[in-house]
Order: C-alpha cells, then sequence, then structure tokens
C-alpha cells in the first residue's frame, strides 16, 4: 500500500483502558489495543500535522495474559489513594498503517511533500521513534521495529474467530474532521486467525459527542518543513 509502514511493538506491560471500569478508580485493560492506541503510537514514530494515520490492521502474536497490581495513583486533590489496576502482560502485536494528507488542513498543503514524509517515517521507525513509545498508559514502555506484516509464528494464527463485544475504536479531533467538536467513535471488532482489520474512522458509525473543540492553527511561522527535517536527518547520519 502507498506510504505504508510495517513494524512490531512490544513491552512487558500494556494497559489499553476499558472507559467503563474507570468510574469507581480502577482500571481494566481491553483484551487488545484500540485504534486510537495504536495511531498514537503511529505518532509517536513520527507525527506532522500535515498527514493523517490510518491503521489497516494488527496481528496479535502473543497469548492474551493479564495481571492486576495494586497502585497508588495521586488524587487531584491532593495526597495518594488505593486503586488495582489490571494490565496486559508481555505484549506483542504486528502492525500495517499508511498516511495520506488531512483534507481539513488546506493551511498546510505547502508541506504536502509525500516521498519526504513516508522517507523521515521509515528512518524514525528505523531508530525507533521519535517520541517515547506507551502501550496505552505512560506507566507501559513499549519499543518498536520494523518488521514483515505476517512472518513469524503468532499464538492466535489458527484459532478461528473471537468477538470482542463493544469497544473504543478512537476519538474524532476537529482538525481531522472539519467539525469543532470532540467525539468518541465505538464498534464491534472481531479477532480472525489473531488479526484485526480496523475500518476507518469515517466508517464508524456509532459517534458519541464529548465536547465543543476548536482547531489549532498551523502555518510557516510554527510548522517545520519535511525538506529542513529531512536536512536535519541525514546531517544528524553524517
Amino acid at each position: 500500500m502507498r506510504n505504508a509502514i510495517e513494524f512490531e511493538v512490544y513491552g512487558d506491560y500494556a494497559l489499553f483502558t476499558d472507559p467503563l471500569t474507570k468510574l469507581g478508580g480502577e482500571k481494566l485493560s481491553y483484551q487488545v489495543p484500540t485504534y486510537q492506541a495504536l495511531k498514537g503510537i503511529v505518532e509517536s514514530i513520527y507525527w506532522k500535522p500535515t498527514i493523517l494515520f490510518i491503521i489497516d490492521e494488527v496481528r496479535v502474536m502473543n497469548a492474551i495474559r493479564m495481571e492486576s497490581k495494586g497502585i497508588r495513583p495521586i488524587e487531584y486533590g491532593g495526597g495518594n489513594t488505593l486503586a488495582h489496576y489490571t494490565y496486559l502482560k508481555d505484549v506483542r502485536y504486528q502492525v500495517r498503517a499508511h498516511f495520506v494528507f488531512n483534507p481539513h488542513r488546506p493551511d498546510l498543503a505547502f508541506d504536502r511533500n509525500e516521498h519526504k514524509h513516508h522517507n523521515i517515517l521509515k528512518r524514525s521507525l528505523k531508530a525507533g521513534g521519535r517520541r517515547d513509545i506507551f502501550l496505552g498508559t505512560r506507566e507501559c514502555q513499549g519499543y518498536v521495529e520494523p518488521c514483515v506484516f505476517g512472518e513469524g509464528k503468532g499464538f492466535y494464527d489458527d484459532y478461528g474467530d473471537i468477538h470482542l463485544g463493544t469497544m473504543v475504536h478512537g476519538i474524532n479531533y476537529p482538525d481531522e474532521t472539519g467539525r469543532n467538536e470532540m467525539e468518541v467513535r465505538l464498534w464491534n471488532p472481531v479477532m480472525k486467525n489473531g488479526i484485526i482489520q480496523f475500518i476507518r474512522p469515517d466508517q464508524c458509525t456509532q459517534i458519541r459527542k464529548i465536547k465543543e473543540m476548536n482547531p489549532k492553527f498551523f502555518d510557516q511561522t510554527n510548522v517545520e518543513s519535511a525538506d529542513e527535517m529531512l536536512k536535519q536527518l541525514e546531517g544528524e547520519v553524517n
């Protein structure tokens, strides 16, 4: 696929929080990563407001295992409280994604250099990402490296279909939709032999408005062009 990358992301723990479990201060992870969590990982590898990342599919490589831990989170009013967080343990995923130019950011048309963005993306992936990688929450450190999607043995390769129920798909932000609203998307994924094929955000039919929100304005005064960024990367290598 055009402008695509394939990578493996792994870590000791992950917490893709089911929002229904946060009401009492506890946290319970979904069994698999959400579209939004994987999108955040790709954006930690490389991100510019000029482009939109589309997550095509994820392959679950390791068995889904969970571990509960006693946590002392900080309270907003000061001090600490006690809670139990249930994490995924020893996770490894293969991800396939690609990018398109953001049609809702005509102010960034000057930065639409497809070849340069793709080259920077691949080099950033090879370097392990431009920012820290997190698996759902900040305490769950992750690592990324290039791979060939589908290679290697996965735990669920011949497992058949697993219906995962209603899950959060992701968040709609105003600069990605053209609407001055922040929205949440829901969907009902099915994992087939370890692989979840994501529908695109604009294909989600279960959408709920969260709040009003205006997009941040970008122009040449606060965005570095892909050409200048590539020159910096070449200078770091040389």
